[in-house]
């Protein structure tokens, strides 16, 4: 980064932390935030410097309206976590199976199987939406359910965080998915697919309901994630960075998220500045279609601030390694970016090693967000991996949904 670029971001990480009007606080805050930006913004946000704000806003408001990302809505339900929380699914059903494919005969026999249903989990600072390829392609092919965790999308916020204070596990969500099945999936095969927290989520239930996974889960997709050591990660940033960050980090999030009115402001009067440092960690490829990038920024941006301070801690206490083994006895696809920063793709590699049988596909040029930024890899794998469970006959057809390059239009 020069050094323009870097007086520019500390002044906008100063006048963040100032917003707060706690200026013992803002030097810490300013201090983290210059931290993380001064690593994760170069090359990235110079652009986004360079053109006027009014400018950029009205590219925002234009990359809003444009596309149908996000725009896919199904049958709405509710579940109801352990502490009361509301958890928000919705559901698309399949249209009526066609007479039963040879390959599907050899799985099930003659008989139909009870209808299979695919179960996707999100990602942090994320919500259903997340998946709008994966949903698109698959809709009318076979049943799904789409839900937000808790505290993201149409979810409501954490009972145990808001009434008691309780912070959130990674073993809480694994009892949150739990419940969503219960309601929207009371019976029948499953096929769980989980993305970054979400994968995280997937574990957690294996880990505390084996008997579910033994009996009614038929394939999983664990799209990158990990399954421990988390608290290693560097983020792409210097080791020095990296630990005055860690150190600071936790206790930042803490005292932004008791403000979070303050906060979100100073969010919104930063915003170019982090939309580069989103873009760094979503995306790998330098031509995803622009109203892709915008609809990962909303998603992200949508996350209150009190939320990201809730979850950020339980991803250094994520260790599910063990619950790695409950699904050895069925078809697994593992994927991940391999310039993924967030959860590095040499997490997936030791997942599929400690999975011989799984199927482990690393993507060239592709972020953290893959599922938004390579969605017909995504949407491939996905349909190879339901015809290996005998979810989907064999002679099926998963179409793709537009194109992420941003030479193509949306649709």
């Amino acid at each position: 980064m020069s050094e323009s670029s870097a007086e520019v971001v500390a002044s906008a990480a100063s006048a963040a932390a100032a917003s707060a009007g706690n200026w013992r606080k803002a030097g810490v805050v300013g201090a983290a935030i210059g931290v993380v930006a001064a690593g994760a913004a170069a090359g990235v946000a110079i652009e986004r410097l360079t053109v006027g704000r009014g400018m950029r806003q009205k590219a925002r408001l234009a990359l809003d309206s444009a596309g149908p990302y996000g725009s896919l809505r199904g049958t709405p339900g509710k579940a109801y976590a352990d502490d009361g929380t509301e958890l928000y699914y919705e559901v698309d059903d399949a249209e009526p199976e066609a007479p039963l494919a040879p390959r599907r005969r050899r799985l099930f026999g003659r008989k139909a199987p009870a209808p299979v249903t695919v179960v996707f989990s999100h990602g942090y600072c994320l919500n259903q939406d997340s998946w709008h390829f994966q949903r698109a392609a698959l809709r009318g092919v076979v049943r799904t359910v789409h839900w937000d965790q808790r505290s993201h999308g149409r979810s409501g916020r954490g009972v145990a965080q808001t009434d008691e204070g309780k912070p959130v596990t990674i073993d809480q969500l694994g009892r949150d998915l739990k419940a969503v099945i219960d309601a929207a999936v009371p019976d029948g095969p499953i096929v769980l697919v989980g993305h970054s927290m979400g994968g995280m989520t997937v574990m957690a239930l294996a880990d505390q309901f084996p008997e579910l996974i033994r009996d009614r889960v038929v394939a999983v997709a664990l799209v990158g994630t990990s399954s421990g050591r988390l608290g290693e990660v560097n983020f792409g940033l210097p080791v020095a960075g990296v630990n005055a960050v860690r150190r600071v980090l936790p206790g930042v999030l803490k005292a932004l998220g008791q403000q979070a009115a303050l906060v979100e402001k100073g969010r919104r009067a930063t915003a170019d500045l982090f939309a580069g440092v989103i873009k760094r960690y979503s995306f790998a490829t330098r031509d995803v279609d622009p109203a892709v990038e915008r609809f990962a920024e909303r998603m992200i941006e949508s996350t209150p601030i009190d939320v990201v301070a809730e979850f950020y801690p339980a991803f250094t206490e994520h260790d599910k390694t063990a619950a790695l083994t409950h699904f050895t006895e069925m078809p697994v696809l593992v994927l991940a970016g391999v310039k993924d920063l967030v959860t590095p793709s040499e997490h997936s590699e030791a997942i599929a090693d400690l999975l011989p049988d799984a199927e482990l596909v690393l993507v060239p040029d592709a972020g953290h967000l893959v599922m938004l930024e390579h969605p017909e890899v995504v949407i491939d794998r996905l349909a190879d991996l339901l015809m290996r469970a005998g979810a989907v006959p064999a002679g099926a057809t998963v179409g793709g949904y537009g194109s992420t390059s941003s030479t193509a239009q949306p649709g």
